[in-house]
């Protein structure tokens, strides 16, 4: 008797921690705290001065299969949630008038119902149902997905042209927003739709410094794996061989996921600046391309170095090396916190630096300069994305965080050069190098290649 009633206890026991456990949210990311992403909301709010409606993808609809589900930039960055489906609401606070009346700043997460049975096959969600759901997500209220529409009308002014700040898709992206507020003109046939986007992508130009910490430990990793590579790569390995040492090498530092198709070039195709096919085998006397990072908890990084394949830089491949180097060093020290900008056709830019030092270092075989090589912008953003959200008109200052990535590409010769690192304006305007500790010097990457 007393078997069968511990037996009953720890069937019932068991059970009860299943229960738990499938009803308590997976953080599997490093997240930021949730203030952090209240900030952020109220910051929007303020900055939009309406309604802002954001949904997420659907779990089948998410950006990358091949890993899995990944949350919209957007929607994690003002929420830090990677629950598919949901949608947020946020509005600023508003003074009565003859239309509405008078409501505090809101905000509000919208959570799917819980569908248990597709829950066996992609994991347990949070529930709106959760009486810590508003602890666990930062939200100041959250509430079952079909009382988004009730609560959407409470906000929008009822006059003869609301506004509805969202994801508004456009002629090269989707949104998963548009779609399903369709619905509300039904309720008012005036409702129209404004792209909140560039509001959002103001904020992300500048880090915090969660975010920050989160792009080193992506750099960091990234670092790691180069430095593997450093030692694998040899004569007669395939270029396949590197990316997946490399994907491993991050992976087991915390990495989720490429940020974005790692490209191992060697030969004719270091001089392709997408090459993806990473299916050749590397040749004594060539050079190979890598540019391959890691993303940790959805934020990314970005690296490129060029190595010799049979560890010695030839004097020809040594001497364009040098000059890209050169060109991202010259970049580097024209830097001015607040006033330097990457923009090509913005004067004393960086880009132009870079360019005018591979124009007036070096010649072509027909003695020809080289500025026709480098063919591409000097660098980017990072965050989020590997070529992130930003203001097109902010100069570089505290908080952001780029790439500087000079290149020079001669089909003729197979022979591609780029150096690509990362890089920080700390709040003292300084440039912080992140990716400092991977060699660039070609001394000092012949010298790692070629050390047990």
């Amino acid at each position: 008797m007393r078997k069968l009633q511990l037996s009953f206890f720890l069937s019932a026991f068991f059970v009860s921690l299943f229960l738990l456990l499938a009803d308590a949210p997976n953080f599997a990311l490093d997240r930021q705290p949730n203030s952090d992403y209240h900030a952020r909301r109220e910051a929007l709010a303020r900055k939009v001065g309406g309604v802002v409606v954001l949904f997420a993808p659907m779990e089948s609809e998410g950006p990358n299969d091949l890993y899995g589900f990944r949350q919209e930039d957007n929607f994690y960055y003002l929420s830090g949630l990677t629950e598919p489906g949901s949608a947020l609401l946020i509005a600023p606070a508003a003074e009565s008038n003859a239309e509405k009346p008078a409501h505090p700043y809101t905000e509000i997460l919208f959570l799917p119902p819980r569908n248990l049975t597709q829950e066996k096959w992609t994991g347990p969600k949070l529930g709106p149902e959760h009486p810590d759901a508003p602890k666990i997500t930062g939200f100041d209220r959250v509430e079952n997905m079909p009382k988004l529409p009730e609560e959407v009308i409470k906000l929008v002014p009822s006059g003869t042209r609301p506004v509805i700040y969202t994801d508004v898709a456009s002629y090269d992206r989707t949104s998963a927003s548009t779609e399903p507020l369709e619905f509300l003109k039904d309720v008012n046939s005036f409702l129209s739709f404004q792209d909140v986007k560039p509001m959002i992508d103001s904020l992300r130009t500048t880090k915090d410094a969660g975010e920050v910490a989160l792009i080193r430990k992506a750099v960091d990793a990234s670092v790691a794996a180069h430095f593997a590579a450093f030692k694998a790569v040899k004569p007669n390995v395939t270029e396949r061989e590197i990316s997946a040492l490399m994907q491993y090498e991050w992976g087991k530092r915390g990495c989720e996921r490429p940020a974005y198709a790692p490209i191992v070039g060697s030969g004719y195709y270091s001089t392709v600046l997408h090459y993806s096919d990473d299916d050749h085998v590397m040749k004594t006397g060539d050079v190979v391309v890598i540019d391959a990072a890691g993303e940790y908890s959805m934020y990314a990084s970005d690296i490129t170095r060029t190595l010799p394949i049979n560890g010695h830089f030839t004097a020809r491949q040594r001497e364009i090396y040098d000059i890209v180097l050169g060109a991202q060093q010259a970049a580097e020290a024209a830097f001015k916190s607040s006033k330097s900008s990457m923009r090509r056709d913005v004067p004393d830019s960086l880009y132009k630096v870079a360019y005018d030092y591979i124009n007036t270092h070096g010649k072509d075989l027909h003695g020809d300069t080289l500025g026709k090589y480098f063919i591409h912008g000097l660098g980017h953003p990072v965050g989020l994305n590997v070529h992130d959200a930003t203001d097109p008109d902010a100069p570089l200052g505290p908080g952001q965080v780029f790439t500087i990535e000079p290149g020079i590409y001669i089909p003729e010769e197979n022979l591609g050069v780029r150096i690509e690192d990362d890089y920080y304006v700390d709040q003292d305007g300084k440039l912080i190098k992140l990716s400092a500790a991977l060699p660039s010097k070609a001394e000092d990457v012949e010298k790692e290649m070629n050390e047990k």
